[in-house]
């Protein structure tokens, strides 16, 4: 029996015709909104006995594969009594640059539906239309051509026998893949304390679809709990495709060792790990024209052999390889990952792939979207993530800059940036002594004014000869991102504006994400969203677009027993106003606790600013030599990142550890050295961090975590009291104490880790903060002074 392939008429004609290098010149960011304008307006001018949107589909059997290629045509039109093929092309360029070869991917494609249409009509003969529009002018090219069904039939065939040895590659793979997921074991000897009932959850949402919301405690085993079930639902023909997301290149790597860890125990599956664009490009400027790139140049005469090549002899896919395998073929590393990715079985990418409108994943059609799973890890990450994403801003000196950039060179932008510019000074005029203003209304004049901004802004880009301006192009993805992002306002938006002395501000300020959140999630087969810090998870069940009736939710306890734990509560307040009252007092105990039980300590501060000053003051109140320290950098290289952590070296602390027992202080063990690191929490080492065994004894946390009171926390508040939720809880205590159970959740990761948590803050014995904790911190002892607890 021959093996099935399913394949969209695009697909394989793009892998058969496409040629050349990526695309130097601009394009424009409305393509595919305004290529479905223009198929629209060309359609209602059809006569009515022509059809649009024809669905058609077709059987053709090629060396053993029997190949089911479908697709949906433009227009089916009756001319002369003969049936004729349109297909609709919109492009932003100028139509006379088109000629009748410029681009035979589209014939290709137009051929295919006229294929199968005239086989299945019984035609000897049928014409074949090609119709261009340009975006701006409307105005219409049209080619035609007359075929017979067995021309047809032989340029189709010689299409599928080009595919067919790639199609033959994965069909092998995929068996493989199948054979091995049976057979394949969970990874470990035996189940942690929860971790079965965490997994059993995510297989029961992947087989029956829905959301499911995963409180699951650091430790567990998250990683390998979600991706095992989700690799077997694959198996079994549930799933054809994993997107596991995640916030931050360090969970991105917990990804990679589940998977490989999976593979050393016999899977088969193609993985492949996304890296933004910036990271991977092997250029020292980012330019992806031919001219400047060499991996940009020839990419699509090469890039068939290359996925061939790194398909055939690699299933895990990492940055590492793909960079590897781009550099032998020549091919530019982020697009080749691209074009593997939506080959393989499984992706690991960032939360924008999928929510962000801007760069998500376009290729991934609603039908592959029913047979893909979402593994969201950090969950607690995508609310904010979201807020922004969902966002949009501009500032009035980015369009005086362009205004004078472009006087006297070009009338039309110069006008239209001196048009924003203007709008912005009397809005500053408006708003007056008052420096800020929120209004719930959508500007509207300034979007009207923007749009008028990006006509003018394409055609200057789009002149082949045009010196173009790199503030231009910026300014144009900025413009229309902003007017994207007005299409989706209401109700849960604020308009605001900040005047400086210098600069104005506008942001359309996505105040609650999660009804985009769930538009952009629609249509998978399941979502599972998992964090040991989605608490209290109704909070994050909302904000994450939950609450429908296939929506479901667990919350798995601490598989670890309280002797491992020492929690400790200093009631100083770290409050802004008490804070320099307190820093010496926090100092003199910080050090008492490091230099009376020895070992490598996280300490978690709620700024930089808080942290720098602590760290002097401990560095200074540590000059006998009794510790050694480290400390967070603001904006530190991955290489850094690895250097702190390489820091925290294993060492055996626990001959002079000792308990605290009645009002006696901690016994002195001068004969052991500390090792502070000094973070910042919620920052890159407050999460995704695992220092097991020796590696970590002790972490602190300084403070309750609450966001700096601002304009936007302030109206994320108002907008939560407004509509009967607590708004203080919404926009500072939720967010507050999420850090501070990352920070807390770096500590014990295993079933060997023993350790010491100290909280510094009074609001910890407050009952709204004090709820908030684990059940897993409540058995804590409250210290009066140093270490001595407290009655």
């Amino acid at each position: 029996m021959p093996t099935t392939i399913r394949l969209s008429v695009r697909a394989l004609v793009e892998y058969a015709f496409r040629s050349g290098s990526i695309e130097s010149g601009f394009r424009t960011t409305s393509s595919m909104t305004e290529g479905t304008r223009i198929h629209q307006a060309i359609q209602k001018q059809y006569e009515e006995h022509d059809q649009k949107e024809v669905y058609v589909s077709e059987e053709i059997a090629v060396h053993d594969l029997l190949f089911v290629i479908d697709g949906r045509c433009d227009g089916l039109l009756m001319d002369d009594g003969m049936l004729i093929i349109d297909e609709i092309k919109s492009t932003a360029g100028e139509l006379a640059a088109i000629t009748e070869h410029s681009h035979p991917v589209h014939w290709a494609q137009a051929k295919v539906y006229a294929y199968i249409i005239a086989k299945q009509q019984g035609l000897s003969r049928i014409k074949v239309q090609l119709t261009y529009v340009q975006t701006v002018s409307a105005e219409q090219k049209r080619f035609r051509e007359e075929y017979t069904l067995e021309e047809l039939e032989r340029f189709v065939i010689q299409m599928v026998e080009a595919y067919a040895p790639y199609a033959a590659m994965i069909a092998q793979h995929e068996g493989l893949r199948d054979a091995s997921i049976k057979k394949l074991p969970f990874p470990f000897a035996k189940y942690r304390e929860g971790q079965r009932k965490l997994a059993g959850s995510v297989y029961k949402i992947i087989a029956g679809g829905g959301k499911l919301f995963a409180k699951a405690p650091t430790g567990i085993g998250k990683t390998i709990s979600t991706i095992f079930p989700a690799v077997k639902a694959i198996g079994e023909g549930q799933l054809r495709r994993i997107l596991y997301l995640t916030a931050k290149t360090i969970t991105r790597t917990a990804a990679e060792e589940a998977y490989a860890l999976l593979q050393s125990k016999g899977l088969h599956l193609h993985v492949v790990t996304l890296t933004a664009k910036e990271k991977v490009c092997f250029q020292e400027e980012v330019r992806c024209a031919k001219e400047h790139c060499e991996f940009a140049d020839g990419y699509y005469d090469r890039i068939n052999e290359a996925l061939r090549d790194m398909l055939m002899q690699e299933t895990l896919m990492t940055r590492t390889v793909i960079e590897s395998y781009a550099r032998k073929h020549r091919v530019c590393p982020f697009e080749f990952a691209l074009d593997a990715a939506y080959a393989a079985d499984a992706m690991i990418c960032d939360y924008n792939y999928v929510f962000d409108p801007r760069v998500n994943l376009k290729r991934l059609f609603d039908d592959q979207k029913k047979q893909t799973a979402l593994l969201i890890d950090e969950a607690h990450n995508l609310v904010d993530r979201a807020r922004e994403m969902y966002s949009g801003e501009l500032n009035k000196a980015d369009f005086l800059a362009l205004q004078r950039e472009y006087k006297g060179n070009n009338t039309a932008l110069y006008q239209a940036a001196k048009a924003i510019n203007d709008s912005f000074i009397a809005l500053r005029k408006q708003i007056g002594d008052r420096y800020t203003q929120v209004v719930k209304e959508l500007p509207e004049p300034l979007v009207q004014l923007l749009e008028a901004f990006a006509g003018a802004a394409e055609r200057e880009l789009l002149q082949p000869n045009a010196a173009q301006s790199g503030a231009l192009l910026d300014m144009y993805y900025r413009a229309q991102s902003f007017i994207r992002i007005a299409k989706l306002y209401d109700e849960r938006y604020v308009t605001y504006t900040e005047c400086t002395r210098n600069d104005v501000r506008t942001k359309l300020f996505c105040l609650d994400p999660s009804h985009l959140l769930q538009q952009m999630s629609k249509g998978y087969r399941s979502v599972i969203f998992f964090s040991a810090t989605l608490s209290p998870l109704t909070y994050y069940m909302d904000m994450l677009g939950g609450g429908a009736e296939s929506d479901y939710s667990v919350t798995i306890p601490s598989p670890f027993s309280s002797e491992q734990l020492d929690v400790f509560i200093s009631p100083l307040s770290t409050r802004y106003q008490d804070r320099e009252r307190t820093k010496e007092p926090i100092i003199r105990l910080l050090r008492d606790l490091t230099k009376r039980r020895p070992g490598n300590y996280l300490l978690f501060f709620p700024s930089y600013e808080y942290m720098n000053d602590a760290y002097e003051r401990y560095v200074t109140a540590a000059e006998d030599g009794s510790a050694n320290t480290i400390l967070q950098g603001s904006s530190m290289t991955e290489e850094e990142r690895e250097s702190f952590l390489a820091a925290f070296v294993e060492e055996d602390f626990s001959s002079s550890e000792q308990e605290i027992e009645g009002g006696a202080q901690i016994g002195e063990a001068p004969d052991k050295k500390a090792f502070a690191g000094f973070a910042v929490m919620g920052g890159i080492f407050s999460e995704g961090v695992d220092l097991v065994g020796g590696r970590l004894t002790g972490v602190v946390v300084v403070g309750v975590g609450l966001p700096q009171i601002g304009l936007e926390r302030t109206i994320i508040k108002d907008y939560f009291d407004s509509v009967g939720k607590n708004g203080f809880d919404y926009a500072y205590l939720y967010p507050g104490m999420n850090k501070v159970l990352q920070a807390g959740g770096r500590l014990i990761r295993s079933e060997n880790d023993r350790g010491s948590l100290l909280l510094i803050d009074d609001r910890y014995l407050q009952p709204q903060y004090n709820r908030l904790l684990p059940m897993e911190w409540k058995d804590y002892t409250v210290l009066k002074q140093g270490l001595q607890p407290g009655s």
